[in-house]
């Protein structure tokens, strides 16, 4: 058994290594990780008391999105000696809920989403009244610091959006349709507003239900059957880029598709020609990142990004780099 100081190491190292794990595909890194997973084999790399975590997400039932987010935070979990709690909801008041009732549980940290932040302001104060450090993660990084979170881990909703309307440009197109499938989620408005400020093509923003794909593939598809100019169809989640394929077939529309978020069927599809590009902001190192940054915290009293938040996202995934990362999206990690 090595001694703890060094797996205190091993630990505070963590965030900084995988972040540079994620940009390697060499079967020397492969191999690496398959002799640490081995040696692990499920047994936590540190002895601090084994608090409780608690992660309340703003996702809906089948996101798949939120699968790889808990990969992460479950494989830091593991590591870190910690009993993990996952629970979510998409309406925003049931979800401040399970925030008071993980204070009630007094848990020892919190990792919270805040796709609609005034309905959540009040239940992140009170976990910050009961002395319960608060992390949030995907969405909300403009609010994180205003309702005194530790810090934020996600990317910048606006600066994706961005990236994407530069990509868009630099393909040469002209009109672009930006898909919101959750109406009041800030993030997906800062996304489509985002695409519009670097675009030099227009952009026409188009709202459905996401928990109805059928609904989804019609709106899209009758959208794009009566305008013939748009030649680009960007989705805000991975699972909506297939059901934007399937409308623009049913349409007969040559409109790329694009996305934000990357699974592995978009990765498939982006290795085929299917898919233009795809934004990925890197799930599994959100969970994983917040899990590990609140056992420094807690064990240490570091705090990572000195109030900003601390990015993993956005990167640009074209066909170019789909094969590479194709084998770690059908693990569940990318």
């Amino acid at each position: 058994m090595a001694r703890f100081p060094t797996w205190v190491g091993i630990a505070l190292a963590g965030a900084l290594s995988l972040s540079l794990a994620g940009c390697s595909s060499t079967g020397g890194k492969r191999a690496e990780d398959a002799r640490k997973a081995a040696a692990a084999q499920g047994r936590s790399a540190v002895n601090t008391p084994r608090w409780t975590f608690a992660m309340i997400t703003h996702s809906g039932d089948g996101d798949t999105f939120w699968d790889i987010v808990q990969s992460g935070a479950k494989q830091a979990a593991i590591k870190d000696n910690i009993n993990f709690l996952y629970s979510h909801d998409d309406e925003a008041q049931q979800q401040a809920q399970l925030v008071d009732a993980a204070v009630d549980k007094k848990v020892d940290a919190i990792i919270v989403t805040l796709a609609k932040p005034d309905a959540m302001k009040a239940a992140v104060a009170r976990a910050e009244k009961a002395g319960i450090p608060v992390i949030t993660v995907n969405s909300g990084s403009a609010e994180s610091k205003a309702f005194g979170a530790l810090t934020h881990v996600g990317q910048d909703e606006t600066v994706a959006g961005e990236a994407v309307g530069e990509e868009l440009t630099k393909r040469g197109k002209k009109k672009a349709l930006c898909v919101l499938h959750e109406q009041g989620n800030v993030g997906h408005e800062q996304r489509c507003a985002g695409v519009a400020k670097t675009f030099d093509g227009k952009v026409d923003n188009l709202y459905v239900n996401g928990t109805n794909m059928p609904d989804v593939q019609s709106a899209i598809g009758a959208k794009l059957q009566a305008d013939k100019s748009i030649d680009a169809v960007v989705t805000l989640g991975a699972p909506y880029a297939d059901t934007a394929v399937k409308a623009k077939t049913d349409a007969g529309s040559k409109a790329e598709i694009d996305t934000f978020d990357l699974n592995a069927k978009v990765a498939g599809e982006l290795k085929d020609g299917t898919l233009g590009f795809a934004v990925d902001q890197q799930p599994y190192l959100q969970g994983y990142e917040a899990i590990d940054l609140l056992w420094l915290y807690k064990y240490n009293g570091d705090v990572l990004g000195g109030g900003r938040p601390v990015l993993t996202g956005p990167q640009i995934v074209t066909k170019d780099q789909a094969a590479a990362l194709q084998e770690y999206a059908e693990r569940g990690t990318r």
